[in-house]
């Protein structure tokens, strides 16, 4: 079902430093989200959505996010794609990112976008606009199998689509990389699945990837991940069961074997493994007593 409502603000600001990727400010247009990934944390009781499967259209978010920047005195990168994807299938004909990019770009803010779409080229005009401050955009990859994809993340587009679409957003100029994260236990988290992973993205121009060898298992994410197991993948339950507990961080396997061959592979091939960083323009300001010299001399 989608609905409509009005929202009261549209940016929450981060207080703390952001040591993924480096954000300011945080917004999202919609909640709940069509690509309904089997693993999802964000259907943990503590975002209170009720139902993860409803999409509700934020109508306002455009004239909230108007009136938001022209406030801002400090410019920070604007994240969005945390708590559900902004190009998912309602973006195509509601087309409030598309809109919210346009008023991001008319301020002049930075922007970094986390996505499983291919549908973000849609709006490569704005962004090369956005990129002459700065404009981020990382795909969330997995796994390097279609197939295997469209299991966990059935409402998404397939991962060869967002690659081919990182690749024209790096041809154009775009900084693009691949959030590698979460690396389900069992599932993702062969050497096989990693290497190739970081050949794909390499092959397309990705900048960075930013890896999380695991996953979070917590009250309504885990009861909803377990029932896809059993329905995917019959006796994965119990591994789980068995190794995790209700432990809320679910370490891949081999997690610490995983981690350094992710640094040594990315190293080889030349890919940061941070985010980079929008950094605002260096004001050159004369100290006071310079200015104040020069003033004198040019009155003499």
């Amino acid at each position: 079902m989608i609905r409509d409502i009005t929202a009261k603000v549209i940016l929450n600001t981060i207080r703390q430093p952001d040591d993924w990727f480096g954000l300011k400010y945080n917004m999202n247009l919609y909640r709940g989200c069509q690509h309904q990934c089997i693993y999802c944390d964000s259907r943990s009781a503590c975002y209170q959505i009720e139902n993860f499967s409803d999409i509700l259209v934020k109508t306002n978010a455009v004239e909230l996010l108007q009136e938001e920047l022209s406030r801002k005195r400090v410019k920070g990168t604007i994240g969005t794609g945390s708590m559900n994807d902004p190009y998912m299938p309602v973006e195509a004909q509601r087309k409030l990112t598309r809109q919210a990019l346009k008023v991001i770009a008319a301020h002049r803010f930075p922007v970094h976008i986390i996505t499983k779409s291919d549908l973000v080229l849609r709006d490569l005009d704005i962004l090369r606009e956005i990129n002459q401050v700065y404009a981020a955009v990382s795909f969330t990859i997995t796994t390097a199998d279609d197939s295997l994809g469209k299991i966990l993340e059935p409402g998404a587009p397939q991962v060869s689509r967002r690659l081919q679409a990182l690749r024209i957003l790096a041809e154009n100029g775009i900084t693009a990389g691949v959030t590698l994260m979460p690396v389900l236990p069992f599932l993702e988290d062969s050497i096989e699945n990693i290497q190739h992973i970081l050949s794909l993205a390499h092959d397309a121009g990705a900048k960075y990837i930013i890896a999380s060898f695991g996953m979070t298992l917590r009250d309504r994410q885990r009861e909803h991940y377990y029932q896809k197991l059993d329905l995917h993948f019959p006796g994965l339950k119990g591994k789980y069961k068995q190794k995790f507990g209700f432990k809320y961080w679910a370490p891949a396997n081999n997690y610490s074997e995983l981690g350094r061959k992710f640094q040594d592979w990315c190293g080889e091939l030349g890919i940061a493994t941070r985010m980079p960083r929008y950094s605002p323009p260096q004001v050159n300001q004369m100290p006071l007593f310079a200015s104040q010299i020069q003033t004198q001399k040019t009155a003499g």
